[in-house]
């Protein structure tokens, strides 16, 4: 029995000691809202402290509607906090719109006029974040003239869509950069992503709310590892604040990424922590 018991020790000894500790460094947060219902419940110098405390110095800001972008990409408080704000337009003034953007050609309008205004942070430098409930609607007029349209004003695509609308967005503008909200929140297998990585090499992932990524104790599994590790450029972080119980969960969520990036080498964790996101939009990583 001591026997066993001392084998057992050993082994969750080893098991413990194959988990490195979290990872350090700076993060950037891909997937942020500052939705309307967000900005009547968390100020601005809250939502920007919840960040520095979190290590979070670059996000890519996207809110129903686009004031909150606007609201955190106006004035001095983010530069003050050490955040850089990368600006996206979302096609939803309300919750209406999640459903019928992608033939609405308001939505095609008022995107053209952001983008044409710009922000106090600078131009905005995508497109999103879009839900497709149904694959088919990636083939929407809508859908089709967004696509084409980042692809010729170099702009990025945050994506909420299945496999299936992935092929069909990207047939419609193959040089589009596509960045995936959380590589497939259905469950598309790792297999079929990486066949999707493979097809198209201007898709990224993003890796929030994303099934199987993670084990019970918030540890990378052996799959999605081996995956990242494959696709080394593809793959970036993100909170996903869609509810105000992400707000108030912030540092949580940023501790839960820094605990499984850091069952990565360092290198490659700070890729996917800070690195892919700030090479894809030009920011410079913080000192």
């Amino acid at each position: 029995m001591r026997r066993h018991a001392l084998v057992a020790a050993l082994v969750l000894g080893a098991a413990i000691a194959a988990h490195a500790e979290p990872y350090t460094g700076p993060l950037f947060d891909t997937h942020l809202h500052y939705n309307d219902e967000a900005v009547a419940a968390f100020p601005i110098a809250d939502v920007l402290a919840r960040m520095q405390r979190s290590g979070v110095r670059a996000i890519v800001a996207n809110s129903r509607p686009n004031d909150g972008t606007l609201a955190l990409a106006t004035g001095p408080q983010a530069l003050a906090a050490g955040v850089t704000v990368v600006p996206f337009v979302r096609l939803y003034r309300n919750r209406a719109d999640y459903s019928g953007w992608f033939a609405d050609e308001s939505i095609h309008t008022m995107v053209q006029q952001q983008l044409g205004s710009g922000t106090p942070a600078g131009p905005y430098r995508g497109i999103g974040e879009f839900h497709l409930y149904d694959s088919a609607n990636a083939n929407g007029p809508v859908a089709r003239k967004l696509m084409q349209l980042a692809q010729d004003k170099g702009l990025a695509v945050l994506a909420h869509v299945d496999d299936d609308a992935i092929d069909l967005l990207l047939k419609h503008a193959p040089r589009t950069r596509l960045i995936w909200a959380h590589t497939g929140i259905g469950g598309a297998s790792v297999a079929r992503v990486r066949a999707l990585l493979l097809k198209h090499p201007t898709l990224m992932g993003e890796l929030s709310y994303r099934p199987g990524l993670t084990d019970a104790d918030g540890h990378l599994s052996a799959p999605w590892k081996a995956l990242i590790a494959a696709f080394p450029d593809r793959f970036m972080i993100g909170s996903d604040t869609w509810v105000n119980a992400r707000w108030s969960d912030y540092e949580g969520l940023m501790g839960g990424a820094r605990l499984w990036l850091g069952d990565l080498p360092p290198a490659l964790a700070q890729q996917v922590g800070w690195g892919n996101a700030a090479a894809l939009f030009g920011v410079p990583t913080p000192r």
